[in-house]
């Protein structure tokens, strides 16, 4: 110490340095004393999941660092909207953090989270709507009390249902117009998909119904589906016990605004996978102006039914979905950016004139579904659906008994397998270091299971997959009819039966009737 104290009383070193010679082993007066993240066991990552009285559900989990997120997830979504007007999960998403009991208005709300470095956000899918928070850790109380009356107290005053229906209409509107027409096929093809039931349902408000839906629409739904049991408090960076008190304190016991009568007409249905086609005839020739204008395209999305994410062939499936990959025909490459996937070198390698291919793997708690999004000139939509669907048939792994394929051969499956394998771990635990996705994948797979696995199970399970795990589910996916969503000039698209002939045959090709007079 008295090294120390020597040290910190000299303040120069020589006649010309101007740099204080100060010992860099001892504490510098006045200054906090640093907090370090320390290597600890695994028990220390675990999810800890406690149920109240009223059946909410609370669960967190350890991060180091000073800020934490916590939030709210509710069982309900477009899904539910069957026996209600379509599109009032896109209003409540719209109308969150506005005006509640105790807070006046959304700036009000923003200016109590500012105080603690906070920001928050809400969002609705076909399933679940998420209110959540990011802020300084200390200020969980405050967050708690925010996030319950936001949830259970809203006011829902007809001038913000007003602005809601102006947000929305725009919204619609915006959907419409940009270049992007990934969202709008994602709903066509739930809808081919699941043909009037659950996640087949809109997830955005169709326009007939924004003046529809009124504080009293919104009340009785929130009756039916805001309750406890439907409910989960998920908190990532805070002490399990302290969101178990502050969960207790403003959410055991609390009365929402609209009632807390006896709940009916809760929807349960279980997903009908039907198959079918949705066709949507549409210029897409003036959807980009300027200099270089994105090209007149038509884009077809064709997709099967998986599985569900409670299933065991839940992981193969994702698997099965890296090793497809894709997507746009310029990439800048570099490792990890899938350039080796299935869909880079047999389609978009080979086929200069198609500009995109991705494949994407929706899954839900009772369904799922495998998709391969492809877009080309409207000229050439007949070849372009012909190699997705042969795209479908080589999923299958037995590629050398069928084609002679340059880049794909029954051989080659193992190093492809195992690249997505590892590639699929890689992005898990890239996204898991971000406090956000760890809140939200806490919140659902409580939501859904009332436990979680954790990254290490999750990668142990990507491990065991084996090359006959994928022959497997494809080989049980292609006995499904398939669903079809088809965007832009469609003069050429085939038929539907076409397309169903094609993926039920051997080597992917439609009818030969058909490409004689084609």
């Amino acid at each position: 110490s008295r090294r120390c104290g020597l040290a910190a009383g000299r303040s120069y070193s020589g006649g010309g340095g101007g740099y204080p010679s100060v010992s860099l082993s001892c504490p510098l007066p006045g200054v906090p004393k640093a907090v370090f993240a320390a290597t600890e066991g695994r028990e220390r990552f675990e999810t800890r999941v406690t149920v109240l009285e009223n059946g909410l559900r609370v669960a967190s989990q350890k991060k180091f660092g000073q800020f934490c997120t916590v939030g709210l997830l509710v069982n309900s979504g477009s899904r539910h909207e069957a026996k209600y007007l379509s599109g009032i999960s896109h209003f409540l998403e719209k109308l969150a953090f506005s005006s509640t009991a105790q807070f006046g208005s959304k700036d009000e709300i923003l200016f109590t989270l500012e105080k603690h470095g906070g920001i928050c956000d809400c969002q609705a899918s076909r399933d679940t709507i998420m209110y959540a928070v990011s802020a300084d850790a200390k200020g969980l109380d405050t967050v708690v009390n925010l996030l319950a009356d936001v949830a259970l107290q809203p006011r829902l005053s007809d001038e913000e249902i007003e602005m809601t229906r102006t947000a929305i209409r725009f919204e619609l509107e915006d959907l419409n117009m940009r270049p992007d027409p990934e969202p709008l096929l994602t709903e066509m093809i739930h809808a081919a998909a699941y043909r009037n039931n659950t996640v087949g349902l809109n997830r955005f408000c169709p326009v007939e119904n924004t003046d529809k839906i009124d504080r009293a629409v919104l009340h009785s739904y929130l009756r039916n589906y805001y309750t406890p049991d439907r409910m989960v408090l998920a908190g990532v960076g805070i002490e399990h016990e302290q969101l178990v008190e502050c969960a207790k304190k403003y959410l055991l016991g609390a009365e929402p605004v609209w009632g807390s009568g006896q709940t009916k007409d809760v929807d349960r249905s279980v997903a009908q996978y039907t198959g079918g086609i949705v066709k949507v005839e549409k210029d897409m020739s003036d959807v980009s102006l300027g200099p270089t204008p994105i090209p007149e395209l038509t884009h077809i999305m064709i997709g099967l039914e998986s599985c569900s994410f409670l299933e065991e062939d839940f992981i193969p499936f994702a698997v099965l979905n890296m090793m497809m990959g894709g997507g746009g025909s310029f990439s800048a490459g570099g490792p990890g950016k899938g350039m080796f996937t299935r869909l880079y070198l047999n389609v978009l390698n080979r086929h200069h004139w198609m500009y995109n291919a991705t494949s994407y793997h929706h899954s839900y708690e009772d369904t799922g579904l495998l998709c391969i999004h492809a877009s080309a000139d409207p000229k050439q939509v007949r070849e372009m659906v012909e190699i997705i669907t042969r795209e479908f048939i080589l999923m299958a792994g037995a590629v050398g008994e069928l084609f002679e394929h340059p880049f794909v051969f029954a051989a080659h499956l193992p190093v492809e397998l195992e690249r997505a394998k590892t590639q699929l771990k890689s992005m898990l635990m890239m996204n898991l270091e971000s406090r956000p996705v760890i809140f939200e994948d806490v919140g659902r797979q409580v939501l859904a299971t009332n436990t979680r696995k954790l990254p290490h199970e999750l990668c142990d399970l990507i491990s065991q997959v084996k090359s006959t795990d994928i022959k497997r589910v494809v080989t049980k996916m292609l006995h499904k009819k398939p669903a079809v969503a088809a965007l832009g000039d469609l003069t050429d698209l085939p038929t539907y039966e076409d397309i169903q002939a094609a993926l039920s045959s051997k080597d992917g090709r439609l009818p030969r009737l058909y490409r004689l007079f084609r």
